[in-house]
């Protein structure tokens, strides 16, 4: 039998965000593909940019610097809800041991108003750690990560659209 093993992750890369971001949108934590990138979505098969891009009339970002303009041009934010945690590999089922981010400061220095959980997990672990704080309840959306193979592109762009479009 294969010895499950957890390692201790520390969020490696920091938000991104400007002063007139006004949706924040939240993953869990980076998958291996993200943190050995040191960028958000950054595992091939996630459709989280391929998917923005869409919904926002732009050529889908390939370099980080074109994918952090998107984001910035948009009035977006990016961040996650785990600050750290011990988890396998990028399995959002064996997380334990959450220290959540501190999302006071972001807030502060924005316009964000509404938060967007990029998946269930983000979304429960920002209802435990920090919606009582900001105050701001979140809209939960389905995952654009490869794992949630139950939904397609189009599905997700119809779902995303909405509420990434109403508050542009």
């Amino acid at each position: 039998m294969k010895e499950i093993k957890y390692e201790h992750i520390v969020h490696p890369f920091p938000p991104l965000y400007s002063s007139d971001s006004r949706i924040l949108i939240l993953g869990s934590l980076p998958s291996v593909k993200s943190r050995e990138q040191l960028f958000f979505y950054g595992h091939p098969q996630n459709r989280f940019w391929k998917m923005l891009s869409i919904i926002l009339g732009e050529t889908e970002p390939v370099t980080i610097d074109e994918k952090k303009n998107i984001i910035l041009t948009h009035g977006l934010a990016l961040w996650d809800t785990i600050y750290s945690c011990d988890i396998v590999g990028s399995s959002d089922s064996s997380i334990k041991n959450v220290v959540p981010t501190e999302l006071t400061s972001i807030v502060e220095k924005t316009k964000i108003n509404k938060i967007i959980c990029n998946g269930k997990t983000s979304g429960k672990y920002y209802e435990k750690y920090q919606m009582n704080e900001l105050g701001i309840k979140p809209v939960i959306l389905p995952s654009t990560s490869p794992a949630n193979a139950a939904f397609t592109l189009d599905r997700l762009v119809d779902i995303w659209r909405n509420e990434i479009i109403s508050g542009e």
